[in-house]
């Protein structure tokens, strides 16, 4: 008998990371999709005090259009979308399943599947599928694509080539100037030690002075792009060619994404070695907001995403970029027989965890 065919609509917001997974899980559907843009008003927050069924707090003339014939499947991800994906499901007559990446801010039970990670802490429980990685779904052609115009600047730079993946503030993680640079000396020190050379990216979230301070420190071969110059990202480039990874530690896509590729990958740890209170920068207003969230907040409202990279290190996916391994870690990049053994143990749980939620979303279509 053919597999029942459906429509599945994915929200799309103003975050990379959450689109990504978004379209990861459609692309593995393979039932085809419609993307819906969703532009968030200032005030998209108080929606989220009332029923949380509504598109006021949506830019509807910047907005995809939202109108029958409803989709069997919609996919969403962060709290401005989820107004959007219940309102949907109520038009449809409750017809439309609603599948929610990461962790709601509407109750539980409004959800037919979440599709979580380890740095919520959400409960066990039949309509929660939780995974060790965000989702992420290589696109082949894509990716050779971005490589091949990458590889172009890399020419005559020696290997392996080291991708430095450096992010911001998030959560409790402020990356100051001065954790920048420990960031920039300890990935220049592996590629030194293994006679490689460093492809340099920093993000949005990266400040202008992070930005410096990590690029100063850089002394061996290397490309280097800074968000403020403007051009193409290479970002998808490094994920198709680099033989390793140096990711800093706050942000959950771009672990994500290094670990999908298998190939080694090296945790920088943002985390503050004096007590919080005593330090300045922690009262700004993401790591504070967070720490209060964290003391005062419902359980399930939480995130932590250092519950990602202890399990990443604790199942061998991952290692801390510490001065005491350096020497080791490089020992370890020259051996290209064990990386490449690494890649396909990585890579393949990856995708498993990938095609066991499109398994289940496919259930909760066929079960009505």
């Amino acid at each position: 008998m053919a597999e029942r065919q459906f429509t599945v609509w994915c929200l799309l917001g103003e975050k990379a990371g959450d689109n990504t997974q978004v379209r990861a899980l459609a692309d593995a559907l393979s039932t085809g999709y419609e993307e819906k843009r969703i532009v968030a008003q200032p005030w998209e927050l108080l929606c989220h005090l009332g029923s949380g069924v509504t598109l006021a707090g949506i830019d509807s003339s910047a907005s995809s259009d939202l109108v029958a014939p409803w989709p069997d499947v919609v996919i969403s991800a962060g709290r401005r979308n989820e107004p959007v994906a219940r309102w949907i499901k109520q038009q449809s007559g409750g017809a439309s399943r609603l599948v929610h990446m990461g962790r709601p801010w509407a109750p539980l039970e409004c959800w037919d599947l979440l599709v979580t990670t380890p740095q919520y802490f959400l409960p066990r429980q039949d309509n929660i599928l939780h995974n060790s990685l965000p989702l992420y779904r290589v696109n082949r052609d894509e990716m050779i694509s971005a490589g091949e115009r990458l590889q172009r600047s890399l020419k005559g730079l020696p290997r392996p080539w080291i991708a430095v993946l450096a992010g911001g503030d998030s959560g409790r993680f402020v990356m100051t100037d001065k954790k920048a640079a420990r960031f920039g000396h300890l990935a220049q020190a592996l590629a030194t030690a293994s006679g490689g050379s460093l492809l340099v990216t920093d993000s949005a979230r990266t400040s202008e002075s992070a930005g410096d301070a990590l690029c100063e420190q850089i002394l061996s071969p290397n490309y280097c792009y800074r968000v403020k110059d403007g051009g193409e990202n290479p970002y998808r480039g490094m994920l198709a060619l680099a033989d390793a990874f140096v990711v800093s530690g706050e942000s959950m896509s771009m672990l994500g994404e290094a670990a999908a590729t298998g190939n080694p990958l090296f945790i920088f740890d943002m985390d503050d070695i004096a007590p919080w209170c005593f330090l300045a920068h922690s009262y700004r207003y993401k790591p504070l907001s967070h720490r209060l969230a964290m003391r005062f907040g419902a359980r399930r409202m939480r995130r932590d995403i250092g519950n990602i990279q202890h399990a990443l290190v604790a199942t061998g996916r991952a290692q801390w970029l510490v001065e005491a391994g350096l020497e080791e870690a490089a020992t370890a990049l020259r051996a290209s027989g064990e990386a490449a053994a690494t890649s396909n143990r990585s890579a393949s749980i990856a995708e498993e965890e990938l095609q066991r939620a499109a398994d289940v979303v496919r259930q909760l279509v066929t079960a009505h």
